[in-house]
């Protein structure tokens, strides 16, 4: 039944009790299932960055909690499935339960196939099966989906990693030492083909298309009234177009000298260990995954035109909160600053003060060697969260079948 039906039967009930003081339940109530809404994806889904992470059930069944910050990172609780996803946040009238089925690191094989059936998956179950159970008990309404910007040609870890890694690399050491570990990665800024080539973007949008299909039909087959909404998310950049002009030079030097520490401990400060000449290919990369989720928007409701799909854009929802936009620091901004931690200590090292390029070294291995340590970085807080939230409220509602989530100069976030 879908949530208008719901709400119309729930007043009808109300009434008849109110007149008639019945105690006797309605078989037709008793047997009616509580409506639910699902999300399915990624980290931008799974609430990665935006704290306060659930228990996760894994494949076995059992029910994984925080294993330890050296545990590996295959843990079923490293999905990181947030009570600040936006899945929560969104106001959703007619929903009754919600259900997180997202992991971080999440690609679209893991829809129909277990991530622990991957390198590098997680201990969990196939979204899909976990769909399955849901529509066991529940009247699924509403299913949000993002996928995609992990695939089986790039993810968007390596492709962070790679930005910040290289900056870092350059702003410590100089060209002739090369033989510092790690400083083996390179220190030019990225350009696009470090990032996705157009073939690495096709076969992605192909496996992506594959992986929403999947949900449809599976949909189709279980949700016993068959009326539901699918919402369709791409992604959005968590660095701005340009760094405000604070974090252009330290020390007079910028970021095309040789060796720039200084600014580099003012960037990581800031959350944006980066480039500013990889900043323009980091948002052309944003546009491509935006690209790419519209076409697999094409593909699917060209497929089943009857279906009741939304593409969500929210490009724009973060924009004026991005990190180093302004100078307001890490906590004005909307997503979670690039933090590293020295040695899986549970203590994240905020300034990078004092530290020298053997310190440099052993902080970035504990990222490589224990990647929950770091996995936040870069992905919407609590914050932005609330605010994908509000995109999703406005893409559960609306009459279109296309929105677009923008963020206004003073905040306000608008969907149309």
């Amino acid at each position: 039944m879908s949530r208008l039906g719901r709400t119309v039967l729930a007043a009808g009930i109300a009434v008849a009790t109110a007149t008639f003081s019945a105690t006797v339940t309605s078989p037709a109530l008793a047997d009616t299932p509580p409506t639910a809404a699902v999300a399915l994806g990624d980290s931008f889904i799974s609430g990665e960055g935006a704290g306060e992470y659930s228990p996760v059930v894994d494949i076995d069944g059992e029910t994984s909690t925080f294993p330890g910050w050296s545990a590996p990172n295959s843990a079923a609780y490293f999905c990181h499935r947030s009570a600040n996803a936006s899945l929560h946040r969104a106001d959703l009238p007619g929903i009754e339960d919600r259900f997180n089925l997202a992991c971080s690191g999440g690609q679209p094989a893991d829809f129909a196939t277990a991530s622990a059936d991957r390198a590098n998956g997680r201990q969990v179950a196939a979204q899909l099966d976990q769909l399955r159970e849901v529509a066991q008990t529940h009247d699924i309404d509403l299913v949000l989906v993002g996928i995609g910007s992990n695939n089986s040609s790039f993810t968007f870890g390596d492709v962070a990693e790679k930005c910040a890694n290289r900056f870092v690399a350059d702003a410590w050491t100089g060209w002739w030492e090369f033989w510092a570990h790690p400083w083996l990665v390179e220190q030019d800024p990225c350009s696009d083909a470090d990032l996705a080539t157009a073939a690495e973007l096709a076969a992605a949008t192909a496996e992506t298309s594959a992986a929403v299909r999947q949900v449809l039909s599976t949909l189709a087959e279980v949700d016993a009234d068959g009326e539901h909404r699918v919402v369709l998310q791409d992604y959005t950049n968590p660095l701005p177009e340009e760094l405000d002009q604070a974090y252009w030079t330290e020390d007079n030097r910028d970021d095309t000298r040789d060796k720039f520490r200084d600014l580099g401990r003012e960037r990581y400060a800031a959350g944006c260990p980066i480039h500013r000449a990889s900043l323009a290919p980091g948002h052309r990369f944003s546009q491509g995954l935006g690209s790419m989720v519209r076409q697999v928007y094409t593909d699917v409701t060209g497929e089943f035109p009857n279906a009741d799909v939304v593409l969500l854009n929210v490009q724009q929802a973060f924009d004026g909160a991005r990190l180093c936009e302004t100078t307001g620091g890490p906590q004005q901004a909307l997503a979670t600053a690039v933090r590293l931690m020295d040695g899986p200590t549970g203590t994240y090292v905020t300034s990078l003060e004092g530290a020298n390029k053997l310190d440099i070294s052993r902080i970035a291995n504990t990222c490589v060697d224990h990647f929950q340590t770091c996995q936040e970085s870069w992905h919407p807080n609590a914050a932005g969260h609330l605010t994908l939230g509000q995109c999703l409220t406005g893409a559960a509602a609306t009459g279109s079948r296309e929105v677009s989530c923008v963020r206004s100069p003073n905040g306000t976030i608008t969907v149309s």
